[in-house]
């Protein structure tokens, strides 16, 4: 039974370092080889590379708070939410797979952005999907992550009205 638990921990820090360490490695190769702004056609017009510093939060917003908002509330509160998410998931192995799964996506993207807000002020942002009149905001793999966690949250907490969070 204990080894059991230490396993699924387990599971979970590797799925949070797993997203972490992809996220990471693919904005470290963005920087490295794509030049600030650049507009590289990977499909078409349709899938684009660039290179985009963001200092607020999704989408841009909060960049004109004042820097000390700015590190309360995209840094400071961030911090406290995911380290305490990280802390139930890893008490609560008990919970569905693919929710705890979902959680540690979320986890990991956002300590990915995080990562960069701390040491770079700034998030890399990279990718652009154009589809018809469909377009994305740019984003990045750990944005990701975090959407693919939420969407599964979403569809379990939908699919399994009974499941306790």
């Amino acid at each position: 039974m204990l080894a059991n638990k230490i396993t699924k921990r387990v599971l979970i820090i590797l799925i949070v370092l797993l997203n972490i360490g992809c996220d990471q490695i693919s904005k470290i190769t963005v920087r490295k080889t794509v030049s600030p702004n650049d507009y590289i056609q990977l499909i078409s017009d349709n899938f684009i590379l660039t290179n985009v510093e963001n200092t607020g939060a999704m989408l841009g917003f909060g960049e004109n708070l004042p820097p000390i908002l700015k590190i309360i509330l995209l840094q400071g509160i961030p911090v406290l939410v995911l380290l305490t998410l990280l802390y139930r998931i890893l008490l609560k192995t008990h919970l569905n797979k693919i929710l705890i799964t979902a959680f540690a996506f979320v986890i990991g993207g956002g300590i990915g952005n995080l990562i960069d807000r701390i040491l770079y002020g700034s998030v890399t942002d990279f990718f652009l999907i154009k589809a018809g009149i469909f377009k994305t905001g740019i984003f990045n793999m750990a944005d990701v992550s975090v959407t693919l966690g939420a969407v599964l949250i979403i569809y379990i907490s939908i699919r399994y009205k009974n499941i306790k969070i």
